[in-house]
């Protein structure tokens, strides 16, 4: 089976390398920056003014490779790919929820952005509270990880381009 994936617009950011990137858009402070939908696409934007937040799904342009096991940023351990939430995965598809602040013309203004610069959109979607928010039964590791917290909301460098 073949999946085919076209970008539907590029992701503009103040971040320009892995390294020093928020890790999670829930922590990103300085993550001001734009949506720059391609313009066949501007009929899809009717009526996503009426919402706050949306989720960006991307693709991780900068990532290379993938390990099966690593550590994630808020841990040493070594972890299951599949229980983290790291940028170097089978299929580099990313995703991340910002705040929606303004729409012009095709161009979103948003915030908490936790993205490279110029990486490529796949897709948009509302996010909806009564969908998207669940109370958390079990978080796994993260649940240690979070309560002793002392580590920075920034990448370091563990998953950028090993030369």
């Amino acid at each position: 089976m073949i999946i085919h994936y076209h970008p539907i617009g590029i992701i503009r950011s103040p971040f320009k390398q892995m390294t020093g990137t928020p890790i999670q858009s829930a922590l990103s402070k300085d993550g001001e920056g734009t949506v720059e939908l391609f313009p066949q696409f501007k009929d899809g934007l009717k009526d996503l003014k009426g919402f706050s937040h949306i989720f960006l799904m991307y693709h991780f342009h900068k990532a290379r490779g993938y390990d099966l096991l690593c550590r994630p940023f808020l841990d040493e351990t070594k972890r299951g790919l599949f229980a983290t939430r790291a940028p170097r995965r089978p299929n580099r598809i990313g995703f991340s929820l910002v705040r929606l602040k303004k729409i012009r013309g095709t161009t979103l203004s948003v915030s908490s952005l936790d993205v490279l610069d110029e990486t490529p959109l796949i897709d948009i979607k509302p996010y909806i509270p009564q969908f998207d928010v669940l109370k958390p039964l079990k978080v796994g590791w993260y649940a240690k990880a979070l309560s002793k917290r002392k580590r920075s909301a920034v990448a370091d460098n563990r998953f950028a381009d090993k030369e």
